[in-house]
C-alpha cells in the first residue's frame, strides 16, 4: 500500500510540473498560487466536513499549522512557479527532488528524526542523477537556467522545510485534512500578500489551457496529492516521504519531452537512472 500511495504521489506530482509551466504568462505567480490554494482549501475543508473531521485547530497548534501553509503553500509553490517560467518542467522537478535531503537534515535538527546510511546513500544517488542531467543543460544556456535553478532551489527548501513542520501537526494528532485545509488558506493569503508586497498587479487568463491546467492543479495536483503525500510522511517520516521528489522528475522529464521538445540524451536517460536506484535504496529501508 505504501508503494502504491509513493507511486500516485509521484505521479499526480509529475503531471503538475507541466501544468504549472502551462500557467506562466498572464497571470502572475503570486496570483496564480493564491487562486490555487483558495480552491484546494474550500475542496479539503468542505470534504472535512462531509466526513466529519473536527475542523478547529487548538490555539497552541494553529502557528505551526500557519508556519507550514507558509512554507509548503506558498513559498513552495511560488518558487516553483517562477522556476518553470525559466526552464523546462523537468528539470526544475529535478532540482526539486533535493527536497528530501532538506526534509532529512531538518528533521533531524528539529524532532531528532535519525537519519540512516541507506538513506544518504540513496539522496545521493538521488544529487548525483540531478547532477547528470542538469549541468550540461546549465552549461549549454547560461544564466537563465541558473535563475531557474535558484527558484528551484529554494522551492526544494521550503518544500523539505514544510514536509517538517506537516510531521511535527501529524505527531500533534492534528487531522490531515483539517491541517491542510486551513493551510491552503494560509498559503493563499501569504501569495497575495506577496503579491501586493512586490507590486504585481492581478491579471485573469481565461485560456483554456489556463483553466484546465488550474482545475488539475487546484484538485488532482494539490488536494489528492497532498492527503496522499502527508500520509506518507505519517507512514515513512518527513526524509523518505520528500523523496517521492525523486520519482516525480521522471513523469516530468517524460511530459517535458512530449510537450516541451527537451531532448532526452545520455545525460537524461543516466541521470534518471541514479535517480531510480536512489529511489529504491530509499524505499528499502523504509
Amino acid at each position: 500500500m505504501t508503494a502504491l500511495l509513493f507511486a500516485l504521489t509521484a505521479l499526480l506530482w509529475g503531471g503538475g510540473a507541466l501544468a504549472t509551466a502551462m500557467q506562466a504568462g498572464v497571470t502572475p505567480a503570486p496570483w496564480s498560487v493564491a487562486l490555487r490554494m483558495v480552491l484546494a482549501g474550500v475542496i479539503l475543508l468542505g470534504y472535512g466536513r462531509l466526513r466529519g473531521v473536527p475542523l478547529t485547530i487548538p490555539r497552541r497548534d494553529r502557528p505551526a499549522v500557519a508556519l507550514q501553509g507558509l512554507l509548503f503553500f506558498a513559498i513552495a509553490f511560488i518558487a516553483f512557479y517562477e522556476a518553470t517560467a525559466r526552464m523546462p518542467s523537468g528539470l526544475a522537478a529535478l532540482v526539486l527532488s533535493t527536497s528530501s535531503l532538506f526534509a532529512a537534515v531538518i528533521a533531524r535538527a528539529a524532532l531528532g528524526v535519525p537519519i540512516s546510511s541507506g538513506f544518504v546513500s540513496g539522496a545521493l544517488c538521488g544529487i548525483l542523477g540531478l547532477a547528470i542531467i542538469f549541468l550540461p543543460g546549465a552549461a549549454a544556456h547560461g544564466a537563465t537556467p541558473l535563475a531557474g535553478f535558484a527558484w528551484a532551489l529554494t522551492a526544494a527548501i521550503a518544500t523539505g522545510a514544510g514536509t517538517t513542520v506537516g510531521a511535527r501537526n501529524q505527531r500533534a494528532g492534528l487531522p490531515v485534512v483539517s491541517v491542510l485545509g486551513w493551510g491552503a488558506f494560509v498559503g493563499a493569503a501569504a501569495s497575495a500578500l506577496w503579491a501586493v508586497a512586490t507590486g504585481t498587479p492581478f491579471a485573469a487568463d481565461i485560456s483554456l489551457s489556463y483553466v484546465a491546467s488550474f482545475l488539475y492543479l487546484g484538485i488532482a495536483a494539490s488536494c489528492i496529492t497532498f492527503m496522499l503525500y502527508f500520509e506518507l510522511v505519517r507512514r515513512l517520516g518527513p526524509g523518505r516521504a520528500a523523496y517521492t521528489l525523486a520519482l516525480v522528475p521522471l513523469v516530468a522529464l517524460v511530459l517535458s519531452a512530449l510537450f516541451e521538445h527537451l531532448a532526452l540524451g545520455w545525460p537524461v536517460l543516466a541521470g534518471a537512472a541514479a535517480i531510480l536506484a536512489g529511489n529504491v535504496l530509499v524505499l528499502a529501508r523504509a
